[in-house]
Formats: structure tokens, sequence, C-alpha cells
């Protein structure tokens, strides 16, 4: 990470993961295989406001300082943009050709050895399964040889998820499931990589799912719940595909 937001990113890093470690119930399987050293692409699903600070904290236990893909409105927040600024975390503006400058940024964060994290979904599943990736992701292995370490986050939508009230509460489950990396080869299509890095991603989900420990508190408590089988891909290739066809 850049020397010049070391000391905001360990002050930052003090202040919000140690109650986050703290207030959730945490089981995490197979941090092992986030290396310790060298370049790292984390790939995760994507169901709460929360998961940035999950997933940084699964890779922390890794000693490893992330820095994540986020949607440039993020940093158009009056506090909320200049703490992702001052942590050198990399903006992204989806949907024009701007959005290349952050595949360049990650590029460069990846040749400095740093640990680069993205929610290839883009945005937060509303039905909580896993969703079509965008090729951001895939593209971003290709160009620079490094593996993509996919990641399966279940828990954190229980306590700040999209379009519901918060429900702050401690003893909420988070469970985290770490996959074997994905390799991406140079001349592999695009369409390709992407279903390959989320087809991990639903595999890690599913196996969080059957780790989770914890139900509904009562039936106005069910919205959540998901069974394993359903963290299905949805793929790329077969909605390009159906493009085509129509």
């Amino acid at each position: 990470m850049l020397p010049a937001v070391e000391p905001v990113y360990a002050l930052a890093r003090g202040t919000l993961l140690p109650p986050l470690r703290l207030g959730m119930r945490w089981t995490v399987e197979g941090a092992h295989l986030i290396p310790v050293h060298g370049p790292v692409i984390l790939a995760s699903n994507h169901v709460s406001y929360l998961d940035p600070l999950v997933l940084g904290a699964v890779a922390d236990r890794r000693h490893r300082k992330v820095r994540f893909l986020a949607k440039a409105e993020l940093f158009e927040r009056p506090v909320l943009g200049p703490l992702l600024r001052s942590v050198g975390q990399i903006p992204v503006l989806r949907g024009s050709t701007a959005a290349a400058g952050a595949l360049d940024a990650a590029v460069d964060a990846l040749r400095r050895r740093e640990c680069v994290a993205v929610f290839p979904e883009g945005t937060i599943s509303l039905d909580l399964e896993p969703m079509a990736g965008k090729s951001g992701t895939g593209r971003l292995a290709r160009a620079t040889g490094v593996p993509v370490t996919p990641v399966g986050l279940w828990g954190s939508h229980r306590i700040l998820f999209k379009g519901r009230e918060p429900r702050w509460r401690l003893g909420v489950a988070q469970t985290a499931v770490v996959g074997p990396p994905v390799r991406i080869r140079p001349d592999e299509r695009i369409r390709d990589a992407t279903d390959r890095i989320m087809e991990a991603i639903c595999a890690a989900v599913g196996r969080a799912r059957e780790l989770y420990p914890q139900g509904p508190s009562g039936p106005d408590d069910e919205w959540w719940v998901r069974g394993p089988d359903t963290a299905r891909l949805r793929s790329v290739r077969a909605a390009a595909r159906n493009e085509e066809a129509g």
C-alpha cells in the first residue's frame, strides 16, 4: 500500500475492525488460502453494506491490507468519500470509459504486491443469491496473471441490508469461506473467465450457508434464510447466447 496512506489505514483498521470482530460470532474457513505475501485478488459475493469491513477483517487474519475497487458514487459522500481516499481505495466509474482507470490502478497495486478486493457482481444482490459477474475481475486477473481467490460471505445482511431497516445487535453470526484460487489464462475469453470466477464464489457461498450456525429468531425473521443449493451460477455466457438468439 502507498506509504502516504499507511497511518490512516492503520487508524481505520484499529477503529473499525475490533468492534466487528467482537460484536459478531465468526466462522472462517479456508483463510490459509489467502497468501501472506505477494499480489492477491480477493473476489466476494455482496449481500450487505458491511461486506467491505467483513472482507477486510478476513484478510486481516492473514495480515493483509486491502484495497477495494468501489463504485465512484461512494467517493462523493461527505464523510465516507474522504475516508476512502485517505486509505487508498480505488473508485470505479461504472458504465463509462473512465472505468479503465480503475483497472489500471488495480494493476499497479498488484504490481506492488498488494491485496486488491472486488465484488464482481458490482452491487448488493437484492435476492441474496450470487448474481452474474461483471467482466472487470476477469480482466484484472488476465492482465496480471494473479489468480482470483474466491470468498463466500453470509450473515452481514442480517444487520445491514439494502432496503431494510438496520438491526444492530451483538452476536449475529458471520461466516466466511475462502475457496481455492482460480487461475485465468492469458488467452481465455472474458465471459468464460467471469463465469469460472463466479462459479467458485457460488461454491464458497453455498459452503458458508452450510456452516452458518444460526437460524431465524421467529416467523418475521425468515426473510434472509437461503439454502446452499440456491447459490448457483448465473452465467454471462448463457445470457449472451440468449441475446444473440433473440
